[in-house]
């Protein structure tokens, strides 16, 4: 009987330390998994900003693109429309032109004046220019506003 007491305390005391054992090792289960939990919160956050951060140079990028691609039209379209113009009224577009020269030689050159009127390559490189230069000025603006905005920030 003396022995089945101390028997008795000593698995009691076995349990005990166990349960304190087996306790204590959750407890520092718990707290490794609270402190990865709060950084990966952390990380959550700084991910969250940088998303938002993200869609908002999208959107700026986008407006941009949209801002220049009608420039870009509008310039497409005013050339077209001053094309349209100097086709069906020549006498009023200033391009540099050449004379035919008359042959002969009649008493008065009057007679056989003839308007001025711009080669045809001349034309055509004319309004291959201004259709270039719109494009490359809409460009340049366009890149120049990108690195304003997204490079130089």
């Amino acid at each position: 009987m003396k022995y089945e007491k101390l028997y008795a305390v000593i698995a009691m005391t076995g349990i005990i330390v166990g349960g304190y054992w087996v306790i204590n090792r959750q407890g520092n289960r718990i707290n490794l998994l609270v402190e990865t939990n709060k950084e990966l919160t952390i990380a959550l956050e700084e991910q969250k900003s940088i998303n938002t951060d993200y869609q908002a140079r999208i959107m700026r990028l986008n407006q941009l693109d949209i801002q220049y691609t009608q420039e870009l039209a509008n310039a497409k379209n005013e050339i077209s429309r001053l094309r349209d113009i100097s086709e069906h009224h020549p006498e009023r577009v200033y391009i540099k032109a050449e004379c035919p020269k008359v042959k002969t030689t009649p008493s008065t050159s009057l007679a056989y004046a003839t308007t001025a009127r711009p080669t045809d390559t001349a034309i055509r490189n004319y309004w291959l220019l201004r259709e270039r230069i719109a494009e490359s000025e809409r460009v340049i603006l366009g890149l120049q506003d990108y690195i304003k905005h997204e490079c130089l920030e």
